[in-house]
């Protein structure tokens, strides 16, 4: 692969990034929550392998968000008029980023809150 058509495929992707943060509020959210989760990563100075729990759960929350992002672009493509199946592949796709947000959370509190409960004590 040249590289032009490399750095071509990394500005696509970039693109696409950017379109996720302009057209999608809950990828916003997913933002701020990583944001979170960092600060609070280094503030509480977690271990190694709880950073390496963070950063998975963030790029898998972001990757499903962007997926699912793309399979409503397609579904809107391929059934511009309401379809019932169209609807159920919509819905799907956004179960699969809820249980992983949902996954992420639940990370984030054995992470966490075991940190956060001494100051909470006070």
């Amino acid at each position: 692969m040249s590289l032009r058509k490399r750095t071509d495929s990394f500005r696509f992707a970039l693109m696409g990034l950017a379109d996720l943060w302009r057209s999608q509020p809950n990828a916003r959210i997913h933002a701020a929550a990583a944001v979170a989760a960092t600060l609070a990563g280094f503030f509480f100075q977690i271990s190694s392998l709880e950073w390496v729990a963070v950063v998975l759960c963030i790029a898998l929350v972001v990757a499903a968000e962007a997926m699912n992002t793309a399979l409503e672009y397609l579904t809107d493509l391929v059934s511009p008029d309401f379809h019932p199946l169209a609807g159920k592949a919509k819905d799907a796709s956004a179960a699969a980023v809820l249980v992983l947000a949902a996954g992420a959370a639940i990370v984030g509190g054995l992470i966490f809150f075991p940190k956060i409960w001494p100051y909470l004590m006070q």
